[in-house]
């Protein structure tokens, strides 16, 4: 393991505070987000991450979208979020040097990921078989579109493409009284994929403190869509219901709906429990005769008079607005939550009270917000350190190899590094 802290992150005394993934070295030969996102997971606990992109730089610097990327202002957030706390190098492993400085790295490190196709591997003498034979300790880890087995192991696969349309997340939310499947947000299988690579590493490390050998860890973009929608596989496998409702939904429990304010938001109430929770929502809704309504006083009569309660509820809730249900509604101690839009989310008290979005310093000393990942040790998020510029630690990182600058320099001419 390398003993390389960079950027090294500190209790609120000032002393160094160990992180999990201190000493350990990632190398990353992986472009977009995905892949790159798993190892700046590794990186918020401590891990050296090296990134390694080519010449012209990871085609995601390029991305122009929602003002967070090429057009905004300031930093590339689009790359801050995937890339924070990492080291980079710009290398051409096409070339024999290239490919050899990869492998001194390599030599180095304890992790490689990469989001490489296996036909590009094995053009570089990179696959797994090959990686493993010279270096037996180290993990190899992937991240694919389809998996590395089947027809399409060597098929590019983006989220949009893998994880949204193939694994069935886009039918099974569009309602079906759309023409079209509804559009994804960005990145959203590659940042749940790239939570369940990084734990496969973090039990490939695990697994290697016992052995001694590194192993493979494997994560798709198509096998993260099925176990996010485990429950509607669960009934597929089992010859159930499984697929994209209309309007509302199922009509089961009317206090398993959405229902809308006077000012045309949303309330959701989660009620699974709908005999526990019935008596005290109707009464905090001012409607005692509800509670021993005959038509809505058991979970079953609400299931046989499903579209008279809705009616009951749709009206109730149609006379307040969401600030004055979020009012009422406070003391109710039941699951409901208001339907929020992302900018109430990024202001929620909950969401700064317990530190889900995290400032991050850039080069220039200017400040960004970014949100943090969702873990945290001890009720502390990790620092949020910066992304780094394209190739900004080439030198640097050759230098740590062992290299001269003659060497270096040498490199340049070549084109190997910027």
């Amino acid at each position: 393991m390398t003993e390389n802290r960079s950027e090294a992150e500190t209790n609120d005394g000032g002393s160094l505070r160990p992180r999990a993934f201190d000493g350990v070295r990632v190398v990353e030969l992986a472009q977009w987000v995905f892949v790159p996102v798993a190892a700046a997971l590794l990186a918020d606990w401590g891990a050296d991450v090296v990134r390694i992109e080519p010449i012209e730089g990871d085609p995601y610097r390029g991305l122009a979208t929602q003002g967070v990327g090429t057009d905004g202002q300031g930093p590339n957030l689009s790359m801050a979020l995937a890339n924070r706390g990492k080291r980079s190098i710009a290398l051409d492993i096409r070339t024999e040097d290239g490919l050899a400085v990869l492998h001194e790295l390599l030599a180095s490190a304890d992790v490689f990921v990469t989001s490489l196709r296996p036909g590009a591997l094995a053009r570089l003498g990179l696959d797994a078989d090959s990686v493993r034979v010279r270096y037996p300790s180290l993990v190899y880890a992937r991240g694919h579109g389809f998996g590395v087995r089947g027809p399409d192991a060597d098929k590019p696969g983006y989220d949009s493409s893998a994880f949204w349309a193939r694994g069935g997340v886009g039918h099974v939310l569009t309602p079906t009284e759309r023409e079209y499947p509804i559009s994804q947000r960005g990145a959203m299988g590659d940042r749940s994929g790239a939570m369940a690579l990084a734990f496969g590493i973090a039990t490939a490390l695990r697994e290697r403190d016992r052995t001694g050998e590194g192993t493979v860890v494997d994560v798709s973009l198509l096998a993260t869509a099925m176990w996010m929608l485990s429950s509607d596989l669960l009934a597929a496998l089992n010859g159930g219901a499984a697929g994209p409702v209309a309007g509302r939904g199922p009509g089961v429990n009317p206090l398993t709906g959405t229902y809308r304010t006077k000012d045309l938001r949303h309330i959701q109430l989660m009620f699974l429990q709908g005999d526990r929770y019935w008596p005290a929502f109707a009464r905090i809704l001012g409607r005692e005769d509800l509670v021993d309504d005959p038509r809505f006083a058991s979970m079953a009569a609400r299931r046989e008079h499903n579209a008279e309660c809705v009616k009951v509820l749709d009206d109730l809730f149609a006379e307040h607005t969401l600030e004055e249900w979020k009012e009422i509604l406070a003391d109710l101690d039941a699951p409901w939550a208001p339907v929020q839009s992302v900018h109430d989310v990024v202001d929620d008290p909950q969401v700064l009270a317990n530190g889900y979005v995290g400032e991050v310093a850039s080069a220039d000393g200017h400040g960004y917000r970014l949100p943090a990942v969702p873990v945290q040790l001890d009720e502390r998020p990790p620092t949020l350190r910066r992304a780094p510029e394209h190739g900004e630690h080439t030198e640097m990182l050759l230098l740590e190899l062992g290299y001269e600058w003659d060497r270096i320099g040498a490199l340049q001419d070549k084109g190997v590094i910027p």
